[in-house]
């Protein structure tokens, strides 16, 4: 990996590439610094650090607790991008759209930014109404009301039109991955602050050195676990009786012979995310019956709160069922073993047809379950670890490192192929230039 990125520095088209990431980063995160308009920060940021606003800033990176600019970030583009990719399967209209190449695949990206711009304004709206309806986050000079609301929203939406702009320029100009180099960003920036804070709690002897240590092998553990798994997959073999003209995008391999990769986890983090959206409702309710109903609300926190073991049962039945969920969507094992059969593939001892759709379709089921448990483990453990070691202040999130350790792997593999071109590119240069001086 280090070897990699050496070589790209050593490249002056990369190395040019790297730069214009890293600083279109900077912007970004330079964003991130600067409030909305109206709104106290500060007092936002501590009055909502556990609350609703801090687990979804979980999952944006810690950018959502103090509302700035960029708050929303790229969530609305990432649920529309999942919705717009589960209506992709369902809607012939879009089916019929992504097998047109890339016109098809630009429509679909200009139909997914348009539905996280209105997404946008909606979760805008709702977080800015929570802010006018508590005059303490309301900055000095201004008025709870419509003005100071519609400030907000237009604020927000223009930061997450700028955001998914620098994501694209990122992916087309720079390294590539931007929206992912984005939330990654987010989300290690956090990391010094939240060192620094577990620092304090040694120094003030309230942790000990054995929990600091307990620690940071979970994190390793984690992230060695999380390279595992990402990059495990099942290999169904494959053979063709003849050229393959339509061959499944997941099939791959040369001559005859070639195999059809499956990956473990094959669904990512998306279940994770759905998982803690859906537990935000119960976060949301307690909210609304703080007055009405202070039974629920106390029965609420007592049992589907952040960390407890109601909440931690349900979230797991969740990711379960979202794994399930979308990996039914995603992988089709009848569309794969009709486009095999067109092509003139077979898996060896299975018949095509029903029953090769059949035998996928079993080996998808059980790599779900897989799947499934690791993220269900690497939920869970982060808060258990936390439980036992008594660091609250370094908030170890399985979905963090998660997306951490999948965009450097991503990454890596892009600087790893450009490196491959550019080297290919040279033997072409010095065969074309040995043919001149031997003509």
């Amino acid at each position: 990996m280090l070897r990699a990125f050496r070589d790209a520095f050593r490249i002056p088209d990369l190395q040019r590439k790297i730069v214009f990431t890293l600083l279109l980063l900077a912007v970004y995160r330079l964003g991130n610094a600067i409030p909305t308009p109206g709104v106290n920060s500060a007092a936002l940021s501590q009055a909502n650090s556990g609350g609703i606003f801090g687990l979804i800033s979980m999952i944006s990176g810690g950018n959502l607790s103090q509302f700035s600019i960029f708050a929303l970030g790229v969530l609305p583009y990432i649920t529309a991008s999942i919705v717009i990719q589960l209506l992709t399967t369902t809607i012939p209209a879009l089916e019929k759209l992504s097998k047109e190449g890339e016109e098809g695949r630009k429509k679909i990206n200009q139909f997914t930014r348009y539905a996280a711009i209105g997404l946008g304004a909606l979760q805008a709206t709702f977080f800015s109404a929570y802010i006018n309806s508590n005059p303490q986050f309301i900055a000095v000079g201004w008025d709870p009301g419509l003005f100071t609301t519609l400030v907000m929203v237009l604020t927000q939406v223009a930061g997450i039109a700028f955001t998914m702009w620098l994501g694209e320029r990122i992916t087309e100009v720079g390294v590539g991955n931007g929206i992912s180099l984005i939330i990654t960003a987010g989300i290690i920036a956090r990391y010094p602050f939240e060192i620094r804070s577990t620092a304090a709690l040694l120094q003030n002897d309230q942790i000990s050195i054995l929990s600091i240590v307990a620690f940071a092998a979970a994190i390793l553990v984690t992230i060695a676990g999380i390279v595992y798994v990402y990059q495990a997959e099942r290999r169904v073999p494959v053979t063709y009786a003849r050229a393959r003209g339509g061959a499944p995008a997941q099939a791959r391999g040369a001559g005859q012979a070639t195999w059809l990769p499956i990956k473990v986890n094959q669904a990512g983090v998306i279940p994770v995310i759905f998982a803690s959206a859906a537990l935000m409702i119960p976060n949301l309710i307690a909210g609304a019956t703080a007055t009405r109903a202070p039974d629920v609300q106390a029965w609420i926190q007592t049992h589907l709160s952040f960390g407890q073991p109601g909440y931690l049962a349900l979230e797991s039945l969740l990711i379960f069922g979202f794994t399930y969920l979308y990996n039914s969507v995603q992988f089709d094992p009848k569309r794969i073993a009709e486009q095999l059969r067109e092509a003139g593939g077979f898996v060896p001892g299975v018949r095509p047809g029903a029953p090769t759709a059949e035998f996928l379709g079993g080996i998808s089921g059980r790599l779900s379950l897989w799947g499934a448990v690791f993220l269900v483990v690497l939920t869970i453990l982060p808060q258990l670890v936390q439980r036992w070691t008594g660091i609250s202040t370094f908030q170890l999130s399985g979905t963090g490192l998660l997306i951490i350790v999948g965009v450097a792997l991503e990454t890596l593999k892009q600087l790893e192929a450009q490196l491959t071109v550019r080297r290919y590119d040279g033997f072409i240069s010095k065969g074309r230039i040995r043919g001149r001086l031997n003509n």
